[in-house]
């Protein structure tokens, strides 16, 4: 299908953009197939180019012969066109609504898009899990290859970490004794203290309690004589049993007594999604008063899940550190909380985990290959009328959760605010193809890694990346525990109200300072290094001419 027969009216004249912080400007709107452009007839420059994917509403207004457009986006920026003629108005918001919900993954921007910078780095060969394993050094763990065409369980990826005592045909086994085929898999090893983490999905013991003696060795084979481990189970404890009633299940401590079984109930994407909108519902209403936009705030409910994700990933990790005691976590798909959970719990554990490298790594191991449903719970935002099945900001939640503890320890991160929200956008509007799909199954069938290209490959240039590096990063290599009371949480601005708020020139003054101390500081040390060695080399003629003594 041709983006012709999408654009009804490819350009108007005469259009005046309103946006946040920005005097209105009068240009001529153009539609691409990806891409609404408006120039300014002024100053001859391309004053907004927006991406079709990142529109998740549009609302008409006529008064008279001219249409008023209200675009909301899913970074929760609010533009505003006003559109001289009812019929270029109603053609081009039936354009922009058809290719923003393109069907087809492969009509995506990411598949026709060229890059014009140089490639270094092909981001998609960055974090191979043989590399990665490979630097793990362990030799109680092994990789296998029995997902290699997805057959096993189709949101893994081909290769996988599993213990060196099990054999392939005892994981095949276990796989089928775990909803959607998601078998225990390695997600970190704590080598101080010999401790794991590992990821599932529920086991299927259903109402007469079934069992597998190969998922019982592959679980326990984790543990050593003596050894106990936790089960974190992100479910109630109800919704666990009405889960087994359907099919579904927990371990029992029969089958698997090494292990104690804790239930840390987080809420599902649905009502994540709920939340998100009360939050950004109440962040553009305008005539709200102090006191009801704090009672919102607390209505919407969106803290309270940001304080329940980092409560049990403080669980999973001060099990893993100061217990000694290794952690399963499941909850029923293994695709969302279950990934929340892992990876913040890496997060507050392993120094790496806070480096720019290191956290895109993780994103690639816990969230990418791990098989969550970033075109899915990605499609629609906050704006978007209607429910949708399976939309959620699951990643949005993890991001935001990792910034509240980049507030309380804001020198112990290599990457500054502005990496996480710039990822926040990417994950559900991009260029790049590395949050396209639902898993690697589905990138693997769209041959993905040939036809678009890895954030990866643009951020990790030296250009690029100074810009997300933090000036107060200095190397931690303790375990950080942040605080989950509820006076250390605050809202993120800078993703949910910089549209509304616009940025503190106070504070951008004092980032500003700080860059340029900083800079001050590396010349004031080059220039240090370079005196010295010029009195090095001045006290040596002065010895070989006798002028001193040693």
């Amino acid at each position: 299908m041709e983006f012709v027969e999408f654009i009804k009216t490819p350009k108007v004249d005469n259009v005046v953009l309103h946006r946040p912080f920005h005097p209105p400007v009068e240009g001529t709107l153009c539609l691409t197939g990806h891409h609404l452009i408006l120039s300014s007839r002024k100053t001859n420059s391309e004053e907004l180019w927006l991406l079709h994917s990142n529109i998740d509403a549009i609302e008409k207004k006529f008064v008279g012969a001219v249409g008023y457009l209200t675009i909301k986006c899913k970074n929760f920026m609010v533009i505003k066109l006003d559109i001289p003629g009812m019929e270029e108005c109603l053609n081009i918001a039936s354009s922009i609504e058809l290719l923003s919900n393109l069907e087809s993954v492969t009509l995506t921007y990411p598949f026709f898009y060229c890059p014009k910078f140089e490639i270094l780095e092909d981001g998609w060969h960055a974090f191979l899990a043989e590399n990665e394993f490979a630097r793990l050094n362990s030799e109680d763990w092994r990789l296998t290859f029995v997902n290699k065409n997805f057959q096993v369980c189709p949101s893994y990826p081909p290769v996988l970490v599993v213990p060196k005592s099990v054999d392939d045909e005892t994981v095949i086994a276990a796989a089928g004794f775990r909803h959607g085929g998601r078998f225990p898999v390695l997600s970190y090893v704590h080598a101080s203290q010999e401790t794991v983490i590992l990821r599932s999905s529920q086991p299927l013991t259903g109402a007469n309690n079934k069992r597998c003696r190969e998922d019982e060795k592959l679980v326990n084979a984790i543990l050593g004589m003596g050894k106990r481990g936790y089960i974190i189970d992100t479910r109630s404890q109800n919704a666990a049993m009405t889960a087994k009633s359907k099919g579904g299940g927990f371990e029992t401590e029969a089958h698997y007594p090494q292990w104690r079984r804790v239930h840390k109930p987080l809420e599902r994407y649905g009502v994540l999604q709920d939340s998100l909108c009360k939050l950004v519902e109440a962040t553009y209403d305008n005539s709200c008063s102090m006191d009801k936009w704090m009672s919102r705030l607390e209505s919407s409910g969106w803290l309270s899940h940001v304080k329940e994700v980092l409560t049990t990933a403080c669980l999973v990790a001060q099990c893993v550190d100061r217990e000694s005691s290794s952690v399963l976590v499941h909850g029923t798909d293994g695709l969302d909380s279950t990934l929340q959970v892992t990876s913040l719990a890496q997060v507050i554990l392993d120094p790496d985990c806070r480096t720019v490298r290191g956290f895109e790594a993780l994103l690639e191991r816990e969230w990418i290959q791990a098989g969550h449903p970033f075109a899915s719970r990605c499609a629609k935002s906050a704006f978007s009328p209607g429910k949708h099945k399976f939309t959620g900001p699951v990643f949005l939640c993890f991001l935001d959760c990792v910034w509240q503890i980049y507030q309380q320890f804001p020198c112990s991160f290599e990457f500054n605010e502005q990496f996480l929200v710039m990822l926040f956008e990417n994950a559900y509007a991009s260029q790049f193809g590395t949050f396209l799909c639902n898993n690697e199954s589905e990138r693997h069938h769209l041959k993905l890694k040939e036809k678009t290209y890895s954030l990866w490959t643009f951020i990790n240039r030296p250009q690029i990346l100074q810009t997300y590096m933090n000036p107060l990063h200095q190397h931690n290599t303790a375990v950080i525990w942040p605080s989950v009371a509820p006076q250390s949480l605050t809202l993120w601005c800078k993703v949910y109200q910089r549209w509304e708020v616009g940025k503190s020139s106070e504070r951008e003054g004092s980032w500003n300072e700080i860059l340029r101390i900083q800079q001050h500081d590396k010349e004031l040390k080059e220039r240090t290094g370079q005196l010295r060695k010029q009195l090095a080399d001045l006290q040596k003629e002065a010895l070989e001419k006798g002028l001193i003594c040693e």
